[in-house]
């Protein structure tokens, strides 16, 4: 527990510094840029974040305020939105996936050799998703 919680806060840390991003405000803009045509429903967003719709909505609006998503209707539920990613958000997950990847190396992945990082993919791959 210490060893995450001490990792977490390294990488909010940069995300805030470099890029005035929270830990869940990268991990919404990442999901959304991995899915098709940049847009997700809100619910699969919480699904996806492991946050409530209720936590979603207070961070899209934020997000949105920010110009990195915008609301678009849905084209197959007249009643539905997405959230899709904007010009701007594209080009901020993108700068700030260099540095929270360069983080997760130097905090984590670069202190193991080839053979170790293996072993730990396969022990991982046990775990439930």
């Amino acid at each position: 527990m210490q060893a995450h919680s001490a990792i977490t806060r390294r990488l909010e840390r940069d995300l805030a510094d470099e890029h005035s991003l929270t830990l869940s405000d990268y991990d919404v803009l990442l999901q959304i840029a991995h899915s098709p045509g940049q847009r997700l429903r809100p619910v699969e967003i919480a699904k996806a974040v492991l946050l409530t719709r209720s936590g979603i909505t207070r961070l899209v609006q934020g997000l949105e305020r920010e110009r990195l998503v915008e609301r678009i209707d849905c084209p197959d539920d007249a009643r539905g939105s997405l959230v899709a990613l904007t010009p701007e958000g594209a080009e901020l997950v993108a700068r700030a996936r260099a540095t929270h990847l360069a983080r997760v190396a130097d905090l984590f992945a670069n202190r193991y050799d080839d053979e170790e990082l293996a072993q730990l993919a396969a022990l991982l791959e046990r775990l439930p998703a």
